[in-house]
């Protein structure tokens, strides 16, 4: 009977607890110098805008392909010396503790698409263990790019225009919900993160 009644008390606690719930990111909640002058003031109705780009196996990727899923994006590119592959290995950890979520998709935009044509790409998944079943390394029109970058994803400054002379570096990992909104940003450099990213899926994917 004290066993019952143990058990009872514990349901009735945990039916208590609030449900975590994730913010939904609008323009306006986000640091200023990391969004778009045209955008700044977004309070609601921020989603992923549309794209179309090419993959590490030269597929054509959109934003189709994301449609109902839920995927962390960052944006890197194969040369850089300094924060990109501490990100990349921690992308690839973060791959391995997705099995329980077979669901969940991994998404890499380079900013250097000149160079990192889809050979490249291809050469670099290889290289790192990309799992191409969920982790799509894009390439494309550089303007395309960098506008998703600031008008999208709102990650990095909002100087430049995308020419030849532009270059944005950012270390966020974004993670996206099936409906294409922001829901949380996290440091693509500390391991930590890539847990909480993992937690923070694990809300997500028992919203309705």
């Amino acid at each position: 009977m004290g066993i019952l009644s143990t058990t009872i008390v514990l349901l009735f606690f945990r039916a208590l607890q609030p449900t975590p719930v994730l913010p939904i990111y609008q323009p306006a909640m986000v640091d200023p110098v990391l969004v778009d002058e045209s955008i700044q003031y977004v309070k609601k109705y921020h989603r992923i805008a549309a794209f179309s780009l090419t993959n590490q196996n030269n597929e054509n990727i959109t934003h189709k392909d994301y449609d109902g899923y839920i995927y962390v994006a960052d944006f890197f590119f194969t040369t850089c010396p300094s924060i990109c592959p501490i990100m990349t290995e921690n992308m690839l950890y973060l791959q391995s503790l997705l099995a329980a979520y077979p669901d969940v998709k991994l998404l890499s935009f380079s900013v250097t698409p000149d160079i990192d044509t889809p050979a490249i790409l291809k050469q670099y998944a290889i290289e790192k263990g990309v799992d191409d079943r969920r982790w799509n390394m894009l390439t494309g029109d550089k303007k395309d790019i960098y506008e998703l970058a600031r008008k999208s994803y709102l990650v990095v400054q909002h100087d430049g225009n995308g020419d030849e002379h532009d270059m944005i570096h950012t270390e966020n990992f974004v993670l996206i919900d099936t409906q294409q909104r922001i829901r949380g940003y996290y440091d693509g450099t500390q391991r930590e993160d890539m847990n909480k990213i993992l937690s923070d899926i694990d809300i997500l994917s028992q919203e309705k």
